[in-house]
């Protein structure tokens, strides 16, 4: 498998190596050519140097003189250079390396000389027509004297150095380029797998964390990332957010399967007892017709269960659906839910008492969604409510709300009940008797859809008073 680090690696050695061919390339081709230029315009002032000493020395006295030999030897001598004095006839009058005195017979050929004295100056590689062994390069200007007040050419001045020396520098300067290359280039090995190992390690925990997941291990966490600003920092905090949000829909849904086994354990036992005593005997004939009651009464308490869990499934697509855009009276939805539950209210023995504004209290929602709501917190209302009391109902507007409260007399719900009450299956009375037909699914059924518009339900207790408050948004 071709890792990342591999890939990262590869790419960074191939732009390294590219881009160090090209600026070897450039180097050599500028760095031969500085060579040359320095080399050349070094040479051509100790030709103009020499050339314009030995003028001089030509309107004073002979350039066989033994004083005027020595002091071009020593020129010589410094710039490392062949210095060569000859005729405009091409005749080699002296010859020196500084360290010795060469004789020639051969003459410097007619072609340099003339260019010389025509453009002023030559300079190239020449073995200078046999007298050197090899082509060196030279550099050549003529000899000026004052003759009757004239300037004229007097002789030609040769200054040359070996091919050699100018290799050698220039391969000096590229020893140590391609040294300061190799440099370069192992950094960059290191720091790319610097670079790639801090990359790609949380990239692998985050892999071997997703392989947990898959075995139902939703507890991993990537830690030690926190302090990272970067791409890899956001990423391993949005993996954890992910696995949080795996992890409680994990608990939730063991919770539902949980719950939903305990709620159909009850009617299913019950059921299945009874029909095997009316099937063995065990209950006598005669009673037969009051446990066959009891059965019809607990299949249509199972049945109200399963119907309860499929509204379940579909509470997501409610509150996505849900939008407040169609205005409605509030007041009239409670109405209609009081006189839709107003059966089971006198059979509860209860007063309901309204405290509803005269005039229309216009809000914003989905008018069926908002009638399950208020539905609900009635309906929950007169399930725990005590015997002949009464239940509150309340509309009332507050800036730009509009409140509605449940409130009934019964048992307090303990404080450390009251967050709980909207949870999935929550019942806050522990005994789950039979009298108890809720699912505990109501209360979580209003906090979604209320939830989906962004309104709020708060809950209070005390002293017997329990009492539900949302709120909706004025039109």
């Amino acid at each position: 498998m071709k890792t990342l680090y591999k890939r990262q690696l590869a790419v960074m050695l191939g732009v390294v190596f590219f881009s160090f061919s090209l600026l070897s390339a450039a180097f050599t081709l500028l760095s031969y050519r500085y060579v040359i230029e320095d080399k050349k315009d070094s040479m051509l002032r100790n030709a103009q140097y020499i050339a314009d000493f030995t003028g001089s020395y030509l309107e004073q006295g002979n350039i066989r003189d033994r004083y005027f030999q020595l002091y071009v030897a020593s020129l010589a001598q410094i710039s490392g250079a062949h210095v060569m004095l000859s005729e405009t006839t091409g005749e080699i009058v002296y010859a020196t390396d500084g360290v010795k005195r060469y004789q020639y017979d051969e003459k410097v050929p007619q072609s340099v000389v003339t260019q010389v004295t025509d453009r002023g100056e030559f300079m190239g590689m020449t073995p200078l027509g046999g007298i050197y062994g090899e082509s060196r390069f030279l550099a050549a200007v003529p000899v000026y004297a004052e003759v009757g007040g004239i300037q004229v050419v007097r002789g030609v001045v040769l200054v040359s150095t070996g091919a050699q020396g100018i290799s050698q520098l220039w391969r000096a300067m590229s020893d140590i380029f391609f040294f300061t290359a190799i440099v370069v280039l192992m950094i960059s090995i290191v720091a790319s797998t610097i670079t790639s190992a801090r990359q790609v390690r949380p990239l692998n925990e985050i892999a071997e964390a997703a392989r947990k997941f898959g075995h139902g291990d939703f507890s991993v966490r990537i830690r030690g990332y926190e302090s990272r600003k970067d791409e890899v920092g956001a990423l391993a905090e949005a993996f954890n957010n992910m696995a949080n949000s795996l992890e409680k829909s994990e608990n939730q849904r063991n919770e539902f399967i949980a719950n939903v086994s305990h709620e159909l354990k009850t009617p299913m036992t019950t059921i299945a007892g009874f029909a095997d005593g009316i099937l063995d005997g065990t209950i006598p004939p005669e009673r037969e017709r009051e446990f066959l009651q009891v059965i019809a009464a607990e299949t249509r308490r199972l049945s109200r269960l399963v119907r309860r869990m499929l509204d379940l499934s579909r509470l997501k697509a409610l509150s996505e659906s849900v939008t407040a855009q169609e205005q409605f009276d509030i007041s009239e939805i409670m109405l209609r839910v009081l006189v839709s539950l107003e059966g089971k209210i006198t059979r509860c023995g209860l007063d309901v008492q309204t405290q509803m504004p005269e005039e229309p209290v216009m809000v914003w929602g989905e008018p069926d969604a908002i009638t399950q709501v208020c539905y609900n917190l009635v309906d929950n209302a007169a399930k725990f409510a005590d015997r002949d009391s009464a239940i509150t109902v309340r509309v009332f507007k507050k800036d730009a709300k509009a409140y509605v409260a449940v409130r009934n007399v019964g048992q307090t719900i303990p404080a450390d009940e009251l967050p709980l009450l909207f949870d999935r299956f929550h019942k806050a009375d522990h005994s789950r008797s039979q009298d108890r037909e809720g699912m505990g699914l109501g209360l979580y059924i209003v906090k979604t859809i209320l939830g989906s518009l962004n309104e709020d339900i708060t809950v209070t207790s005390q002293d017997g008073v329990t009492e539900f408050v949302f709120t909706l948004t004025l039109a």
